[in-house]
């Protein structure tokens, strides 16, 4: 029996009715403290990679910062999906290698968006990208991304309808659906795709409510990221004004192993 490939191990905790969450890590201490966690796998999150960087997010500026950080993240554990936002402004052919560069050395999966600006990318140009990625980097798990709800785009229902049905068909190995929350955005999608659905973690939404409408991944997103910048901010005000710190804090000792995964 041959031993699964770590994108086929990552493939495989995609179970609609029982999703995979997904936390969304900014650098390597943060992706090993959340894969020590206990975390089945680890994603990225483009707009904490680039708030990191001092840079802006969806800019196309940080391919470099996320090539760097997904060859740090291979030798972990646990599977690792990385967001390539748009391909960072490339060809259709630069967008692919990539992929492939990511793939080779040892990335799970990529999210790749049509978010453009303000606006979303041409359907049939997308759903072209998406075949010739999976035709050159077939193993790599694609998370072909619809921004239609978060862009706000006229008949956003329809429009991520029509797209997921498009990246499906084109390959794409599932699809993600960033602001659809309630069963009446999220069941028709269910079905439309045909693949596993990934939404944002949404306040307010349990868990077990998307999993009962039948969503196969659960997305941190940037969360975490500004939840440790406000976490940073407000311990710093607190002892600023004589208060001691927080509880469960991890000590030096415990950040220093951090270099240590695998």
């Amino acid at each position: 029996m041959s031993v699964p490939t770590t994108a086929e191990r990552f493939a495989a905790l995609h179970r609609p009715g029982r999703p995979l969450l997904l936390p969304n890590a900014w650098d390597h201490a943060s992706a090993v403290a959340l894969a020590r966690a206990g975390f089945a796998a680890v994603g990225t999150t483009s707009l904490g990679v680039a708030a990191a960087a001092g840079l802006p997010d969806a800019a196309c500026a940080t391919r470099e910062q996320t090539l760097a950080l997904a060859r740090s993240l291979t030798g972990l554990d646990v599977p690792v999906t990385v967001d390539i936002e748009g391909g960072f402004g490339g060809t259709p052919a630069q967008v692919t290698e990539l992929v492939a560069e990511l793939a080779g050395a040892g990335v799970a999966g990529v999210n790749l968006e049509d978010g453009r600006g303000t606006g979303l990318a041409a359907v049939a140009a997308q759903a072209e990208l998406i075949g010739e990625i999976k035709t050159r980097v077939p193993g790599v798990f694609l998370n072909a991304r619809t921004d239609a709800f978060w862009l706000g785009v006229p008949e956003a229902r329809a429009e991520a309808l029509a797209r997921v049905r498009a990246y499906a068909g084109a390959g794409a190995d599932g699809v993600f659906v960033p602001g659809a929350a309630d069963g009446g955005d999220v069941e028709p999608l269910v079905c439309a795709a045909g693949v596993p659905l990934n939404v944002l973690v949404q306040p307010g939404v349990p868990v077990e409510r998307l999993a009962a409408m039948g969503v196969a991944r659960i997305s941190f997103g940037s969360l975490l990221f500004r939840a440790a910048l406000h976490a940073a901010v407000t311990t710093a005000l607190e002892v600023s004004r004589g208060l001691p710190p927080a509880c469960g804090i991890p000590s030096y000792e415990a950040v220093q192993a951090l270099h240590r995964h695998g």
